[in-house]
């Protein structure tokens, strides 16, 4: 029977397995930095769901509410489409097409053109909630809905998400900031002012908004004191007339002209409420009719750092006199 020597086979052995490992090490330390990196592409932030997971300084990024394009804009960021219609004149050069895609309208995507553009990440909010099980067929959607309940904390929520996003929290915290600046000014300023009546004007017709509303901030956070009078929560707010002005008589007459807000010819605010009847309130009398920034209020839900802040000042201003 032939024996056969094991020592240099075992040697070698060993040679080839340390060799391998060698390789094995290697190919871990080459997959590393690619997996470190992979990690770091994403971000969890909180949006209307919860605790979402995002991408990080996305490249392709399309918005479908005016609020979080405002957000965008104020934090140095971009965007590569949007809806051009009735873009609010903080944002009208939104409306360039050679910079920015029309992607719809806020109500209703275009979805060729999103699929066309492959996004990295959607913006959805309020106006376009219906359509975001759609939209996340093309990509990772960051839905910043408010809720009537919740405006300040949720538009907060939206600010520090959108910064995380964009890889720029520090400037979230400062518009923050900012923001909470104002409001603390307009409560010190609103304390013993009288009650205040929020008013749109659409076509003609008079709705008020009250506590619990879609205009709650106003005095839920800004703390502007309502009128005694109890109205209806709902979301084209309570049908008045001029006689209903009359009767609860507010002291500051706050008004929003929808048409303005929107882009349509109609019966400016203004024209409209030069009667008789608003004549005779104390608002009209003391000249504390205060004829809000449409767009501002009504197309940018008064959810983004311009808005806000351009909204508090004007009633800065208005409770100061």
């Amino acid at each position: 029977m032939l024996l056969v020597p094991l020592g240099p086979r075992k040697k070698n052995m060993n040679a080839v397995w340390t060799r391998r490992q060698t390789l094995g090490g290697l190919v871990l330390a080459l997959a590393l930095p690619f997996a470190a990196a992979h990690a770091a592409s994403t971000i969890k932030v909180n949006d209307n769901t919860g605790e979402v997971q995002m991408p990080v300084k996305p490249k392709t990024v399309l918005v479908y509410d005016y609020g979080a394009l405002d957000i965008i804009q104020t934090l140095g960021g971009d965007v590569a489409g949007n809806p051009h219609q009735a873009l609010p004149p903080a944002l009208k050069h939104y409306a360039d097409a050679g910079k920015y895609a029309n992607i719809g309208t806020l109500f209703e995507p275009d979805y060729e053109k999103v699929k066309a553009l492959k996004p990295d990440l959607i913006i959805a909010g309020n106006r376009s909630l219906p359509k975001i099980d759609e939209l996340k067929k093309f990509a990772p959607v960051l839905d910043i809905t408010i809720d009537n309940q919740n405006q300040m904390a949720h538009v907060y929520r939206n600010i520090r998400s959108i910064a995380a996003i964009y890889g720029v929290p520090e400037k979230g915290e400062q518009q923050i900031k900012e923001i909470d600046a104002g409001i603390a000014d307009v409560k010190a300023k609103a304390v013993n002012k009288g009650g205040a009546l929020f008013l749109m004007t659409n076509g003609g017709k008079l709705s008020a908004y009250g506590p619990g509303s879609r205009f709650d901030m106003l005095y839920s956070v800004f703390g502007v004191n309502p009128i005694k009078d109890k109205i209806e929560v709902s979301k084209h707010g309570q049908a008045v007339s001029f006689e209903y002005l009359l009767k609860t008589n507010p002291d500051y007459l706050l008004v929003l002209d929808r048409d303005a807000a929107i882009g349509n010819d109609g019966q400016a605010a203004q024209k409209l409420l030069d009667n008789k009847l608003v004549h005779a309130t104390k608002a009209w009398r003391n000249k504390q009719v205060v004829y809000l920034n449409a767009a501002n209020w009504y197309t940018m839900s008064n959810a983004s750092p311009t808005a806000l802040k351009e909204n508090l000042k004007q009633l800065a201003d208005a409770f100061s006199k």
